[in-house]
């Protein structure tokens, strides 16, 4: 489809193998369609409908989930888990794990500024890729969809702290556990296009967690995680 910064990007059905379903051609472009992209391109459509009904599938489909899941749970509980499970932090993650910013179509200036690593647009693209499986397949297919992509998210749901991330939950573990607070350290290497970060998490003098990202908050979050379990067992 398209490269950034020198990139190859893989054929587009890749990605469907990765996503494990079919989509028409037609279909899956303009759900990668970003409206930088549709801007330069003279007006063409964008994803933009695609992700307004892929966000309320979204919002069943894991509202049933966490439901069934969490019998004896308040609704407060289950509509903050939610939160946590469809969020643009949680759904960036999970396109970042399918590499998902590799196909996306963006303009020159948004490419430029990296928006293929943006949590809005990946998350935003996430939920299109929703709402076109459920126009092509329907409920059924799309909760399969959903459940593929969020699963693990949503069984991490009914660990995270208040704040709805895992510094936050750490910190909560750490204090219920009296062994002082979380540090973090963080480096980064490669040139400002290209830069990844390296974060540590240290407890009571020793590393817990490690995390690598194209931002220094996106690699402390992977290390938060990784150390909350290393204490919790969980």
């Amino acid at each position: 489809m398209a490269s950034h910064a020198g990139r190859q990007v893989s054929p587009a059905t890749h990605l469907l193998e990765e996503l494990g379903v079919h989509l028409d051609p037609e279909l899956l472009v303009l759900s990668l369609t970003h409206r930088s992209f549709a801007h330069e391109a003279g007006g063409i459509p964008t994803n933009e409908r695609l992700e307004f009904l892929g966000d309320a599938v979204l919002g069943l489909v894991a509202a049933e989930a966490l439901f069934r899941r969490h019998p004896d749970r308040p609704e407060g509980d289950l509509a903050k888990m939610r939160a946590a499970s469809v969020s643009q932090r949680a759904l960036a993650a999970v396109a970042r794990r399918l590499s998902l910013g590799d196909y996306i179509l963006l303009g020159k200036g948004e490419s430029q500024t990296r928006g293929f690593d943006k949590d809005s647009i990946l998350s935003d693209t996430v939920e299109s890729l929703i709402g076109a499986v459920y126009l092509s397949h329907g409920l059924e297919e799309a909760r399969s969809f959903v459940h593929r992509l969020l699963d693990s998210t949503l069984d991490a749901a009914a660990d995270l702290g208040a704040g709805l991330d895992w510094k936050t939950s750490l910190q909560e573990a750490a204090a219920e556990r009296n062994v002082g607070a979380p540090e973090y350290t963080s480096e980064g290497e490669g040139p400002d296009h290209a830069r990844i970060f390296t974060a540590h998490v240290i407890i009571d003098g020793e590393i817990l967690g490690t995390g690598q990202g194209t931002a220094k908050k996106h690699a402390e979050q992977i290390a938060a995680e990784q150390a909350y379990v290393a204490l919790t067992g969980r």
